[in-house]
């Protein structure tokens, strides 16, 4: 697949340095130009060809990368580990977190921190110009936006008392990117995080 369209952009290339070297040597023969400028000509082609050549290649280059990261997104987001994590923050933590803490068990506080480095992970990965919001988001915000409304305040929270206002801020940042896109592109009802006892 990759040597066909390898294949295909070579073609175009070609197609298009004998295209404008057919145009700039009939200007040049009829503005009665001389061999230096019809030398110029050809050079001018050959910019053309091997610019539309390389853009190509940059394009295919910057879309593989997008595919690897979404892929790595998509595994991290949907191991079984983190599902299961997800799962008992979303069913377990109190909404006040000084009172959720004095009442977390251990496996509640693993998962806690399971799903917060997940979001920094995915924080990294989607950082600003690695890869276009829109193409990650619109699968992407309900595991986020989810996530980040249950465990906000838990943060928001160990911040004050660690006095780290760093304290998961990629995460935060993360979380405040896809509430910006879900306002862009979702209704209020669609905006909505609900939790179901024994999802799927």
């Amino acid at each position: 697949m990759k040597n066909k369209d390898f294949n295909k952009t070579l073609l175009i290339s070609a197609s298009i340095f004998i295209i404008s070297l057919a145009l700039l040597i009939i200007i040049s023969t009829l503005t009665n130009t001389s061999l230096e400028s019809l030398s110029a000509t050809v050079a001018a082609a050959a910019v053309f060809g091997a610019a539309y050549f390389a853009y190509q290649e940059l394009s295919e280059a910057a879309n593989t990368r997008y595919m690897d990261i979404s892929d790595r997104l998509f595994a991290d987001l949907n191991s079984p580990e983190n599902i299961e994590a997800r799962r008992r923050i979303f069913q377990n933590l109190h909404e006040d977190p000084e009172t959720g803490l004095e009442q977390l068990e251990k496996e509640d506080h693993d998962a806690m921190n399971s799903v917060l480095n997940s979001l920094d992970h995915v924080a990294f990965l989607t950082q600003q110009g690695w890869i276009p919001d829109d193409l990650i988001m619109p699968w992407m915000h309900p595991m986020i936006a989810k996530s980040w409304k249950k465990l906000e305040p838990y943060v928001l929270y160990e911040r004050a008392r660690r006095e780290e206002p760093y304290y998961y801020q990629h995460a935060g940042e993360l979380a405040k990117r896809c509430n910006e896109w879900r306002e862009e592109n979702l209704t209020e009802a669609e905006r909505t995080n609900k939790w179901v006892k024994k999802a799927l």
